[in-house]
């Protein structure tokens, strides 16, 4: 398989699931509905991890433009590539929250708050503080890229090593979600953001534009700094 489409397909599998969840928990009518915070970072860990065995072995399942980013940076990844590979990212993303908005038509009109309707399409902070904002987003992927990377030096039985990766997306999802939804992926924020501001959702409200840099920024940021952190070490 192309390593362009792998990581359009892949990506699109991890917002399918990933936000799938998100909105099982939150809209109005589903069967998961209040299922609660917990679910959801299992969920996107799993989501990672079906998502990596699913395009691995034809893309590296970056899915992620920070990863890419990052493991550019640290010498492992052509940066000639890196244009094609976030480009696929971002398409894949949109892809995905389209596919979660026809999946759950029938919920849309029966939830009735706006704010909910985006959250199943991209994050918002808990308390919106620029800064603190930015800084979670840039911390929380720094440790995403640091520790894939850490990962990636240790020997696993064979196959079991998307399973540690969803592991970790869980644990930074538990340990530093709270205060921004835990983005930590450009394409995984904006391809749905951009999704909610053009499907015709019913009663959605504003797409907050005026939040949108920070899930973008401050994963890329991370990124890099979680490669030069490691670089630094090794």
């Amino acid at each position: 398989m192309n390593p362009y489409l792998a990581e359009f397909l892949g990506t699109m599998l991890l917002i399918l699931i990933g936000e799938g969840v998100v909105a099982g928990v939150l809209l109005k009518g589903s069967k998961a509905e209040n299922a609660g915070w917990l679910t959801i970072c299992i969920a996107w860990g799993l989501a990672v991890t079906f998502a990596i065995y699913a395009v691995g072995n034809f893309s590296g399942a970056h899915l992620n433009p920070a990863v890419t980013i990052g493991l550019a940076v640290n010498g492992d990844f052509e940066w000639s590539m890196a244009i094609g590979y976030i480009g696929a990212q971002f398409i894949g993303a949109f892809a995905g929250a389209v596919l979660v908005w026809l999946h759950y038509f029938p919920h849309w009109k029966g939830t009735s708050d706006g704010a909910t309707k985006l959250a199943v399409f991209s994050t918002a902070p808990a308390i919106r503080n620029s800064v603190s904002n930015l800084f979670s987003e840039v911390v929380a992927t720094a440790v995403l890229v640091f520790g894939i990377l850490f990962i990636g030096v240790n020997e696993f039985t064979q196959g079991l090593k998307p399973l540690v990766v969803g592991g970790l997306i869980t644990t930074i999802g538990l340990g530093l979600g709270g205060t921004t939804g835990f983005a930590i992926n450009p394409a995984r924020d904006l391809g749905p953001r951009i999704a909610h501001a053009i499907l015709p959702i019913h009663g959605k409200g504003g797409s907050d534009w005026g939040y949108a840099w920070i899930p973008v920024i401050g994963p890329t940021i991370g990124g890099a700094l979680g490669a030069i952190l490691y670089g630094l070490i090794f």
